[in-house]
């Protein structure tokens, strides 16, 4: 049923239908759960988006001596997705998470996370790192603060800004971290930073196909 599922969706999107309005229409159709409908919102694009986000993803040795813009709390969640088994490799070839997580929590895991995070860009070799956290989310400053602490220890040149629209500030870049796709289409590169900071740990994503493949093994 998923896999009947996405290739709908799928034929919907590569003829142009809004997300919004073929997954709905899909979704309904083949009752699917609450699951497996953010699971095809998260993952599943035209073949043209697909294409436009391949010629945008940069790869590790490409960010030397760039400067980035970090979507903060967004690679935070990715981030603790991957570290929880709850994060997948979409079809456009970016990580996100299946959380259902609105807003990031700053917990006891959030400190490591930084430090992961701030080793993996001074391994990068940035010229320079500017995170945004969204003002408005609850203890945004001190994960503001916890940031700037490890984006210290480990020598990277960074700014840290609190904002009001994380989005706004970051479609000035002309590259980017974030999954989220309204900044994507709107920059040059962008740059999966929580998957790569995964792939370092050995936090792996799960893949979408798999998954397909599953509930279609499950079904027959």
């Amino acid at each position: 049923m998923l896999l009947d599922a996405y290739r709908d969706l799928k034929y919907l999107l590569n003829r142009g239908y809004r997300k919004k309005y073929a997954l709905e229409f899909v979704a309904n159709h083949y009752r699917l759960t609450k699951g497996e409908r953010y699971l095809l919102a998260r993952c599943v694009f035209s073949d043209e988006w697909i294409d436009e986000v391949g010629r945008k993803l940069l790869m590790p040795e490409e960010l030397r001596g760039k400067v980035i813009g970090i979507d903060g709390f967004n690679v935070l969640i990715t981030l603790e997705s991957l570290l929880e088994g709850r994060a997948i490799l979409c079809e456009d070839g970016l990580v996100r998470d299946l959380k259902y997580q609105g807003k990031y929590r700053l917990n006891e895991g959030t400190e490591r996370l930084l430090s992961d995070l701030a080793r993996a860009l001074g391994g990068l070799g940035v010229e320079k790192a500017v995170f945004f956290y969204g003002s408005a989310v609850p203890k945004s400053g001190e994960v503001k603060g916890l940031t700037e602490k490890a984006l210290i220890r480990e020598g990277v040149n960074s700014e840290v800004r609190l904002v009001k629209s994380p989005d706004f500030e970051l479609k000035a870049f002309e590259t980017v971290a974030t999954a989220d796709i309204g900044i994507i289409s709107k920059v040059p590169h962008v740059f999966d930073l929580a998957a790569y900071v995964g792939r370092l740990a050995g936090w792996e994503a799960g893949d979408l196909f798999e998954l397909l493949g599953k509930a279609y093994s499950e079904r027959y």
